[in-house]
């Protein structure tokens, strides 16, 4: 027996998103009863909540229809349940299956080789995605300080404050510093994951365009501008579901995934 079983019946739902079936998972890793199975998937359920995931995101809840009776008696549909699982449910379930089985060990090979490749996948992808947005922080950061001079601002640093404040709930810098835990001379947007990055860089861009829209003058209505397009952006991710910007965990020094990037 080989690792490419699982990867043969790996399956994938309308949208792209990959999945095993937990029955045909259940004879892959060599077992025949679903009531002895579901004891390993308990167990990797609880694996996932202690690792501070959520289970309902990786073990989702379905149901099969099988077929029943031949021959001579009247075929009928039974509905069995079944799971819809992500490759890390799989691991999982595989590090809490019975190791006797040899289908069990080759699962824990194959299943930890391809979620630690999914791992660095997405840390590329997120390291890709906060080095292109810090670095539209920086030009956009700089046409909005043109705009604000413009509009009559002369403490940028009053100013970026409102912003701030609109967007994390009445949080100054110093407050976020204080809150993230920086040191004093780090910079707030180098330790910012990119979907924090990509809220502050709708609130700069909007507050920026306003500005000069509407042709605001005097450093206490750009303040007030600034304080209020914070304000809607924070909203909109209340209303979307998303997280606080100030309950995203601090992410590392961007020199670091420019670094894993290989970028100078």
């Amino acid at each position: 027996m080989n690792t490419t079983i699982f990867e043969d019946i790996r399956l994938q739902n309308e949208y792209g998103a990959e999945y095993w079936s937990g029955r045909e998972l259940m004879s892959a890793l060599g077992y025949e009863e679903w009531r002895k199975f579901e004891g390993a998937i308990a167990r990797a359920k609880e694996s996932c909540k202690n690792s501070g995931q959520k289970a309902s995101d990786h073990f989702v809840g379905a149901a099969n229809m099988i077929r029943i009776g031949s021959g001579t008696q009247k075929e009928a549909l039974r509905e069995i349940d079944d799971y819809h699982l992500s490759r890390y449910a799989c691991y999982l379930i595989a590090q809490n299956a019975d190791p006797r089985k040899e289908a069990v060990a080759l699962a824990q090979t194959y299943f930890a080789l391809q979620t630690r490749k999914q791992e660095i996948h997405e840390q590329r992808l997120e390291d890709s995605k906060r080095v292109t947005l810090r670095d539209e922080m920086k030009t956009n950061n700089k046409k909005l300080f043109q705009t604000a001079r413009n509009a009559g601002v002369s403490n940028y640093g009053n100013f970026q404050d409102f912003g701030y404040m609109g967007l994390y709930g009445g949080l100054r810098q110093r407050d976020l510093h204080t809150h993230k835990k920086l040191k004093p001379k780090e910079k707030l947007l180098d330790h910012m994951g990119s979907e924090e990055l990509a809220a502050n860089l709708f609130r700069a861009t909007q507050t920026e365009a306003k500005l000069r829209r509407e042709q605001i003058i005097g450093e206490q209505k750009a303040n007030d501008t600034h304080h209020t397009v914070g304000k809607k952006v924070r909203s909109t991710i209340r209303a979307f579901g998303g997280t606080m910007p100030e309950k995203l965990p601090s992410a590392e020094n961007i020199r670091v995934s420019k670094k894993r990037l290989k970028i100078g």
